[in-house]
């Protein structure tokens, strides 16, 4: 094989900071966590209450909800990015830098998350070894984090990302532990639908000269924001496009009910 797409995956898994969706899989406990209050912003505030920590992980996905892949319910410490090991060059482009890195906007009340990897694709008869070691990373991962916040912080979060999406179609740059990050586009897709609010993004990512996709969903239910970035590392070493894991999305807004 090429050690240039080698090269290029492990960059992109680095780059991208969602390389611990790979290696999170493998406990099964819930987890959930109270990063303090809620943000007092926002223009229209819900008549929802936000989620305690306990209902918010009861809320969650859990192997059962999900049709395929391997859903973790427990996101190792050491992999799990804090807001504070986020930055980004441009602070109207923080929200993107935020989703991008596998963390939340805003103050939540509550936090709880989920990691979840895609059943890999089997290469065809007679292919290549690079052939088969590009089919071996050839299928999506994601990371669940859903915020439950008080106040309008729910309304908040979702217009700050969108605010941002406009403001930075152009390209933005962020450092996610110590790492730094050029993204080149920013495009809005089509959202799903079952949410209060829904927002759609792919994300172009530079990585040794390829563009690579990565793409997020977040849903608003009431108080609850739910986050899913994804990530191929196949489409990510050559550039080519997959398709966002909506059975997630779907599972979710369901079981937020």
């Amino acid at each position: 094989m090429r050690n240039t797409v080698v090269r290029r995956t492990a960059l992109t898994a680095s780059v991208a900071a969602l390389a611990l969706l790979g290696t999170a899989c493998g406990s099964s406990s819930d987890t959930a966590e109270t990063p303090g209050g809620g943000d007092k912003a926002g223009e229209g505030k819900t008549a929802a209450k936000a989620l305690t920590a306990a209902e918010l992980a009861k809320a969650a996905l859990v192997q059962a909800d999900v049709k395929s892949g391997t859903l973790t319910e427990k996101v190792p410490a050491k992999d799990d990015i804090a807001q504070d090991k986020v930055s980004s060059t441009d602070a109207a482009c923080a929200p993107l830098t935020f989703l991008q890195s596998g963390t939340y906007v805003g103050k939540p009340a509550a936090v709880v998350k989920r990691a979840w990897k895609g059943d890999a694709k089997k290469p065809a008869a007679g292919a290549s070894d690079e052939d088969q070691f590009l089919a071996a990373l050839d299928l999506e991962q994601a990371l669940i984090t859903l915020a439950s916040y008080e106040d309008g912080g729910a309304e908040q979060a979702m217009k700050d990302l969108n605010t941002a999406a406009t403001k930075c179609a152009g390209g933005f740059a962020y450092t996610v532990a110590g790492t730094k990050t050029d993204a080149a586009k920013v495009a809005t897709t089509t959202a799903p639908e079952g949410a209060d609010e829904a927002l759609a993004l792919t994300v172009s990512v530079d990585a040794e000269g390829v563009k690579a996709p990565m793409k997020s969903v977040v849903v608003r239910k009431g108080a609850t924001v739910v986050y899913i970035p994804a990530i191929n590392f196949a489409a990510a070493s050559t550039g080519k496009d997959f398709t966002f894991p909506t059975e997630l999305v779907d599972a979710q807004l369901a079981k937020l009910g």
